[in-house]
């Protein structure tokens, strides 16, 4: 029994992180954010456009400061769909899958990105669950809306 309620609580404490990297954005609540993922050279993001692949905490950093905390960018809201947790035997490591839409604007304009595929690992360091990599991308055979 005290298994399952651990392997319950470690699926909402995972969940949490996942919410935090992305709601984070809507206060611009960057110290949010950055507890919610690993500050190493290992740390990992493939964005939908191969431009803006990240590799390490540094580029990350320096791209939160230079673009989404910068003025012409507000986050406006998100809706996280589908969201599978899944935990390592072990309880050290958990991966899940989500469907995102996440709106905001840049420079008064409306950018959206619906439908998106968001995957991602977690591992749980020091106690803490943090994102040591995510994966967003759109089904080639689907209709996307990026603005």
């Amino acid at each position: 029994m005290t298994s399952e309620i651990s392997l319950e609580a470690d699926k909402e404490a995972v969940k949490k992180v996942i919410y935090d990297a992305i709601g984070w954005a809507l206060n611009k609540d960057k110290d949010l954010l950055f507890r919610a993922v690993a500050h190493d050279k290992d740390f990992f993001i493939y964005h939908p456009d191969g431009a803006s692949t990240i590799r390490g905490f540094d580029k990350f950093r320096n791209h939160v400061e230079n673009f989404f905390m910068n003025d012409a960018f507000r986050a406006t809201s998100f809706d996280v769909r589908e969201l599978r947790i899944n935990l390592s035997r072990n309880g050290e490591t958990a991966w899940y899958s989500a469907r995102l839409d996440d709106f905001g604007e840049w420079q008064g304009r409306p950018t959206a990105w619906v439908n998106a595929r968001w995957t991602g690992v977690l591992e749980k360091r020091e106690g803490a669950w943090v994102i040591v990599q995510m994966h967003f991308s759109f089904a080639s055979d689907e209709k996307k809306e990026n603005g």
